[in-house]
């Protein structure tokens, strides 16, 4: 299989195959198949990502599925390392020139997609550092992201059945704290600018997130308060 074939164009949308991801992320296919399972199963608002087909290998036929932009965006997102971001950010501006072809509404034939993704990825390696640097998050990050802050501060509050979580001032608080320690470390006015390659940092800064000493106090005083009720 020709690694440059990263995204290709089925029933007019771009698409990649979890062969081609498996290949090019050097992941077990059967391993990529069952994150794909997995992914589905949690939800069903998935089934539009993914579609099921096959390939021949030595004359036998085998599963393999493909996905589109948000498919790939879900799937790759627990890919870290060096290397699986380079691959990320080739497989996102592989979609980005096929989709532009999209919609200038000129089909080209297998051998054309396959030769403009060719030249894509041979000249991303230039651009690489420019793009991680300048990129915000696609929208599946930005939702992970998201779901991910709201957590901590659920989490930090005592549970959305807390007194601190149900005081809208102190919740107000608690988010407007995350975000300035956020701004601070990251140098970002919004979340959803974060350039790509600080994603998996940002996830960990969010783990390891905790209030400062004088908020914790005012959270544990207005759960305290719902104990003495």
């Amino acid at each position: 299989m020709m690694t440059e074939e990263l995204v290709i164009m089925r029933d007019r949308q771009a698409v990649t195959t979890s062969l081609q991801v498996a290949e090019n992320f050097g992941k077990d296919h059967k391993n990529v198949l069952q994150s794909i399972k997995n992914l589905a199963a949690e939800n069903s608002a998935t089934k539009n990502m993914f579609a099921e087909g096959t390939y021949v290998n030595r004359g036998k036929e085998y599963p393999m599925v493909y996905m589109n932009r948000d498919g790939f965006s879900l799937l790759a997102m627990g890919f870290t390392g060096k290397k699986a971001l380079q691959f990320k950010l080739k497989y996102i501006d592989a979609f980005n020139r096929m989709e532009k072809q999209l919609q200038q509404q000129k089909p080209l034939t297998l051998p054309e997609q396959i030769s403009l993704i060719a030249k894509g990825y041979e000249n991303l390696s230039a651009d690489v550092e420019d793009i991680k640097n300048r990129m915000g998050l696609p929208g599946n990050m930005a939702l992970a992201f998201s779901k991910k802050r709201n957590a901590k501060i659920i989490n930090v509050l005592g549970g959305k059945k807390s007194s601190a979580y149900q005081d809208k001032n102190v919740r107000a608080k608690t988010y407007r704290a995350l975000f300035s320690s956020y701004r601070e470390t990251f140098d970002q006015d919004r979340y959803n600018d974060l350039p790509m390659k600080d994603f998996d940092k940002a996830i960990d800064f969010v783990n390891n997130w905790y209030p400062p000493f004088e908020l914790q106090q005012e959270i544990r005083r207005a759960n305290a308060q719902l104990a003495i009720v």
